[in-house]
């Protein structure tokens, strides 16, 4: 975000510690906004925001979203909050949907409540997820498609979340920005196809269980190339004057898990694991509620100059290379 006229200086990041709430964090303190990361250390870790920790800028509250007190005290004279608290784990909904509703769902709604109640916050940039398309019948998927029809409760607790923050923004004049990640990846990310397939080829280089037939396609974005568009829609958005405003980030093309199966190995110098796909679940998918084929269109960030610098797969490449050199082995 460039210093223009009444950009905001202090901003907070809830989920701050996390995959990529912390890679947004090092370019925001890079750039000499005043950072506040509020996080429970449920998936993150003060691991990934050590550079800051000692930093006058940098204020960090470790608390939940849950608590009226902890959240109040993180928001005040708050400009700007980035919206990035989840728990990440679709799989989890299949056993536990409450999480979903309680960290994704009811953590959005407190944070509304405290933005409304702070006559500070400019506007709310929100990290919802390309899963609140569901199975989209039209790929690439643009931000106007519908209906749609999430098949997890992760994908609906997100959906549900995007639906809070729209009425805030009718209803009482919060600013707000909605931004639908593709599957990003990159270092001190902990769960995802990668770092699954490195702790399964640690183990057992000769082996390699694929959860499903293996022919599941999805894009996938360097974390890089996300920090870089999400400030991008963000300066776009704080120049205009919606009210609010939807914005996909992904890449333009696809990959499929198999063939990210044999980058991962090809990066660990393991030749030709085999590769046993394990027939997944309705008609091939992972595990209930995974999308089997995700595309999103990225025209909107395009029109306004934004593009990947990695395709699909150099970003899986580059993901395995990164989490190989920092990946505990105690993890694999």
């Amino acid at each position: 975000m460039p210093n223009m006229p009444h950009t905001p200086t202090k901003v907070l990041v809830t989920g701050g510690a996390g995959f990529i709430g912390s890679h947004l964090v090092d370019r925001l303190m890079t750039n000499k906004y005043d950072v506040t990361v509020i996080d429970n250390l449920s998936s993150g870790s003060t691991s990934n925001l050590e550079k800051w920790l000692h930093n006058p800028s940098f204020t960090f509250i470790e608390g939940d979203l849950k608590n009226h007190e902890s959240l109040k005290k993180a928001i005040a004279g708050v400009e700007l909050v980035f919206h990035f608290t989840a728990n990440p784990e679709v799989r989890v909904g299949e056993t536990d949907p409450r999480v979903h509703f309680e960290e994704n769902l009811l953590a959005t709604f407190n944070l509304l409540e405290a933005v409304r109640k702070a006559a500070s916050v400019r506007a709310v940039v929100f990290a919802s997820t390309s899963t609140v398309y569901g199975e989209a019948r039209v790929l690439p998927t643009p931000e106007d498609y519908g209906p749609s029809i999430p098949i997890s409760t992760y994908g609906a607790s997100k959906q549900g979340a995007e639906a809070l923050i729209s009425s805030y923004a009718y209803t009482f004049g919060l600013r707000a920005l909605i931004l639908r990640f593709a599957n990003v990846v990159g270092p001190r990310a902990t769960i995802g196809v990668i770092a699954d397939f490195i702790r399964k080829l640690r183990q057992n280089p000769k082996r390699l269980e694929i959860l499903g037939d293996g022919t599941q396609k999805k894009s996938y974005l360097y974390i890089d190339d996300c920090i870089d568009a999400i400030l991008c829609a963000v300066e776009r958005f704080l120049k205009g004057k919606e009210k609010l405003d939807v914005c996909n980030i992904g890449s333009a093309d696809q990959v499929a898990v198999k063939r990210i199966a044999q980058l991962v190995a090809e990066e660990m110098g393991i030749p030709s694991p085999k590769l046993v796909a394990t027939g997944g679940v309705d008609g091939g998918r992972g595990w209930k509620g995974d999308v089997k084929t995700m595309h999103l269109s990225i025209e909107k960030l395009l029109k306004i100059g934004w593009k990947p610098k990695l395709n699909s797969e150099e970003a899986v490449r580059l993901a395995a290379l990164k989490l190989l050199n920092t990946m505990p082995e105690k993890l694999a």
